[in-house]
């Protein structure tokens, strides 16, 4: 697993750093959003062990403003997923700070990212994101429950 890794942004810092994370505040964020609204704390849990993450702190504090996760490989493909900027502090630029910060992690150069929004595009044009270039290739698999045993 690479270093972690810290970007000074004035009164705020982001890090790679998994242990700073404050799984209860993570959680709060995952309420507040449209599609990870119901999701059980034991699978938030999972899915960041599972992720590289990134973490938004208040300097002044340490409190976590910002999270994000990437599903990846680390050499050809990432899912950018589970993206959060303390509504307190939305319009200081730590939403672009951080997809910047992401974006430009040395162990994820050169890789395909792909995510999901539905009102967040300008955001992520900003860092190359595009709609999907041939759609009809694409298929997912919805959340649902396992199927049965045979």
């Amino acid at each position: 697993m690479p270093e972690p890794h810290v970007v000074d942004l004035g009164d705020y810092e982001i890090s790679t750093d998994k242990q700073r994370l404050d799984l209860d505040r993570v959680e709060a964020f995952m309420r507040q959003s449209y599609w990870a609204y119901a999701r059980p704390r034991a699978i938030i849990e999972k899915s960041i062990a599972g992720s590289l993450c990134l973490g938004v702190y208040r300097k002044a504090d340490g409190l976590q403003v910002g999270f994000c996760r990437l599903v990846t490989d680390y050499a050809t493909f990432g899912w950018l997923a589970d993206v959060f900027i303390d509504e307190a502090c939305r319009g200081e630029g730590l939403g672009v700070a951080l997809i910047r910060t992401l974006t430009n992690l040395p162990e994820i150069e050169g890789i395909r990212l792909v995510l999901g929004t539905a009102d967040a595009h300008g955001l992520y044009a900003k860092f190359g994101f595009e709609p999907l270039h041939r759609p009809d290739r694409w298929m997912v698999r919805p959340d649902r429950e396992p199927p049965p045993l045979l």
